[in-house]
This record gives C-alpha cells, structure tokens and sequence, in this order.
C-alpha cells in the first residue's frame, strides 16, 4: 500500500469516530539519538507551551530506523508517539512517521536539533495566510569555524537563495503531503530538495510559494563536521550534484556509508 492509502484511509476513520485532529504533527525520524533526542524534546516542549492555540493542539511523533540504544524508550516515556521502521531509507522514515499522523499540518526535523521556541505560531501564521504552499525554517549551526562558515555561505547559501528552498524544520499541509505522494523512498539522498520542488510545483499552480521563515531558525548539529573534518562538505557537495544530475553507481555506495552506516551508534 502506498503513503497516500493509508494517509487517506486513517483521516476518513478518524473523521467517522469524531476525532479532532492536532494542529500540528512534527515527525522526528531518528536511529540511536539518545544523545540527541531529549535536548529536542525539551525545546519541542517550549515551543508548544508558547504556541498560542494550546499545548495538546501538537502531537511528536519519532519515526525509529529500528535503533539499538535507548530512542524508543526515550520518546516515549516523553509522551511521544513511536513507529518503526525498519527500511534504511531517509524518505522510508520519515513517511513513516506521517503515515500515523493527524495534524492538519506536518512538520518534519533531524534528531540532533533544537527548535526556536515561537516555531508553531510562525508556521501556523504563515499557513493561514494562504499564500503559501509549505516551506521551512532554516537552520543556525550550533558552532562555526572557517571550514564550516565557507561551506556554508558558498556551497550552501547561493542555493538556497536561488531555489528559496532551506533545510530546519520542514513543514506543508497533510492535504499536500498525500497530493504528491510524500517523500520518494527511491532516493538515498537530497530526498528534502526533491519534496520541496514537487510542492513548489504543486504551489504554484495555486499562485502559492515556498516560505523560508527565518525568523524562527532551528539550531542544526555539525556532529559530520566533527566526523569527517571541517572542510570535508565542499567537495561532497559538488558530488553530490553531479551524482543527483548523471547516475553514479559509485556516488551510491559512497552516499550509503555516509548517510546511513555512517551515523550515531
């Protein structure tokens, strides 16, 4: 079954039992984030004690790649709903984790970060407006060097302005979400980049565009920084576009110890 059947099929059984949904679901795919995982939370915690509508208008939801360590338990012994799933796929994990959601809106952000305390109020504000399809809110790195600030503001930054597509917290209307089919699983990397240009697509037929709220920018973990050296990103990032525009067999294997064996333990 697809992302979009049972995304369909839970709302209609939702609606019929008179259920109101969450304003808000934010899906947290994670694997072995016990380091990472209560600092998030708490900063979770904060932004839906802030959000002006009310605290339980906001449902977490921990998407588990089928961790070793303690995420599982960790999530929900803070009350967080918990799936799994067992598919070494970014795109697999997070539709995952929407396929058991119910906000009205869906919110999607790495483990090792922190939300900024207004997030809710932001995007809810920006969603309302109706001029807007989805978006994102950016993120501020939790430390700098020269290595980082050059990958940053060169190989990051101009595309970003270009495309006005940013990484953070990533977030659109569950309608949305099950119009495009969710995140394509056959990807193994810049799954983010592919959901945001079919829901830039999907906007601006409706005269709609992508947001970047950086007012309320979400603070991003260098922890591959701290892996692979200060200066390693730039020339990945080159790769990286090659391999996304010419098939690269080699960039594959590459991307999977990187992405995906290459993570916390």
């Amino acid at each position: 079954m697809t992302i979009t059947y049972y995304l369909a099929k839970e709302k209609e059984t939702r609606i019929m039992a008179g259920h109101p949904a969450p304003r808000f679901s934010l899906i947290i795919p994670a694997y072995n984030e016990q380091g990472y995982l209560p600092a998030l939370l708490d900063s979770v915690e904060i932004a839906s004690a802030n959000y002006i509508d009310c605290s339980n208008a906001i449902e977490v939801i921990v998407s588990d790649n089928y961790s070793t360590d303690r995420t599982a338990e960790i999530a929900r012994s803070r009350g967080c709903i918990v799936v799994k799933e067992e598919k070494r796929i970014i795109a697999a994990v997070r539709n995952a984790g929407a396929a058991v959601a119910n906000g009205e809106i869906l919110c999607f952000l790495d483990a090792d970060s922190l939300i900024h305390p207004n997030t809710f109020d932001v995007i809810d504000n920006a969603i309302s407006s109706g001029k807007v399809v989805a978006g994102s809110t950016g993120v501020t790195l939790d430390r700098m060097s020269l290595g980082i600030a050059l990958t940053y503001y060169i190989g990051m930054l101009p595309i970003i302005l270009i495309t006005g597509m940013d990484t953070g917290v990533v977030f659109c209307r569950r309608k949305d979400f099950i119009e495009i089919g969710g995140y394509n699983e056959e990807k193994l990397f810049a799954e983010d980049v592919d959901f945001l240009v079919r829901l830039k697509q999907l906007g601006r037929a409706r005269k709609q565009k992508l947001a970047r709220l950086t007012s309320v920018r979400a603070i991003a973990s260098t922890r591959k920084f701290d892996q692979h050296g200060e200066w390693h990103y730039l020339p990945l990032l080159v790769r990286g576009l090659y391999a996304m525009f010419f098939s690269s067999k080699r960039f594959e294997k590459f991307a999977r110890k990187y992405w995906y064996d290459d993570r916390q333990t």
